[in-house]
């Protein structure tokens, strides 16, 4: 019930308390966390499964490595990698917005008796990196997918609300919260199929780690996923090297900023990629509007699961349309039935680009 009542009260006002909010469940789940791993595990390095008290290596079906993920691609990466070999869980249901997303006690027993931890890290991570280091000693290895890869800071571009290029009196952000403001580390390193493949390589090396055994089947997987994502990223170069514009506009928060620096293209969005605010400014419509009419751009863009109301707006306004491009951060519940995938979400951008570019 305190739990639920914190949660009501913080997410009254999300854009003034969102740091708080992100302390107060740090804390709190530090506190929960403690209470489980005093109760819940047979002692100092036992990973104990709380309903039958084994070790979640025995717990898992044929004494299967468990491994679990905050968010959709290292899930997905993993499952192209192992296959059946491992007991596979994703702390992110179908559907839900990563940036909203709050772990619950039970995510907590299933970090606790996990082989394997993936998780992003940065910003929206922060509720991991306590809980992990309130965890006692255990032979859990665990991979932030930040260390991957050369990450660049999340990028404020003209025109999205509280950047450089235009009045911030119209948006109520005060100057020291805009431009000048130090940025956060761009934590959405999946997007670039070139970073898909370190991922990748980095996730078959630790899942070998942890269960030798099939060290042999991971790297044979990993090598064969890892042609696939070559594939994809040759595609993605076709379509930009031979495009007729390089630019992309988005009428929702921009994730991208790997994807758009691998393959040479520009953008402009209403919000960077963790903006806790979605409430465009009314500069900010009418900048991305202005610009999809100046550079006669086919079709505005937003992501999977997001409100469509801006680019719908933009769209209107512009006489364009409204096309998906999908950051692959989580799918829908009946995309994950159906089967979907990183690399079917990313082969739907390969066409989206073609349009959008062309």
């Amino acid at each position: 019930m305190i739990w639920n009542t914190v949660l009501q009260n913080m997410n009254a006002d999300k854009k003034r308390t969102a740091p708080f909010l992100r302390k107060c469940t740090a804390v709190l789940l530090t506190a929960v966390s403690t209470v489980l791993l005093a109760t819940g595990c047979g002692g100092a390095g036992a990973k104990t499964d709380t309903a039958s008290g084994v070790s979640a290596k025995e717990a898992s079906d044929d004494g299967k490595i468990s491994v679990v993920t905050t968010i959709f691609p290292p899930y997905d990466f993993v499952r192209e990698i192992a296959g059946e070999q491992v007991s596979l869980k994703m702390l992110l249901k179908p559907g839900e917005e990563t940036h909203s997303y709050e772990p619950a006690p039970q995510d907590i027993i299933a970090i606790q008796n996990s082989d394997v931890f993936i998780y992003t890290g940065g910003e929206n991570d922060v509720w991991v990196e306590d809980i992990l280091s309130s965890m006692p000693e255990s032979d859990m290895l665990t991979l932030r997918l930040l260390d991957c890869v050369d990450t660049v800071e999340e990028e404020h571009v003209e025109g999205m609300k509280g950047s450089a290029g235009h009045s911030h009196e119209d948006d109520g952000v005060d100057e020291d919260e805009s431009e000048d403001s130090p940025h956060e580390v761009d934590e959405h390193v999946w997007t670039s199929p070139v970073n898909a493949v370190e991922i990748t390589e980095q996730i078959a090396e630790i899942l070998a780690e942890a269960d030798p055994s099939n060290s042999g089947l991971y790297e044979e997987n990993a090598g064969a996923y890892q042609e696939k994502l070559l594939e994809l990223d040759r595609e993605f170069r076709d379509v930009a090297g031979s495009a007729e514009r390089s630019l992309l506009i988005f009428g929702d928060r921009f994730p991208f900023r790997y994807f758009a620096d691998e393959y040479g293209l520009e953008y402009y969005a209403a919000f960077p990629g963790c903006a806790g605010d979605t409430e465009p400014s009314a500069a900010t419509m009418a900048f991305l509007i202005e610009k999809v009419k100046e550079e006669q751009v086919p079709a505005v863009l937003k992501m999977e699961l997001s409100n469509a109301d801006i680019a719908n707006a933009v769209a209107e306004a512009t006489g364009t349309e409204v096309k998906v491009f999908y950051s692959c951060h989580n799918l829908s519940a009946d995309d994950f039935e159906n089967g979907e995938t990183y690399l079917s979400m990313m082969q739907k951008n390969v066409e989206t680009l073609k349009e959008v570019l062309n």
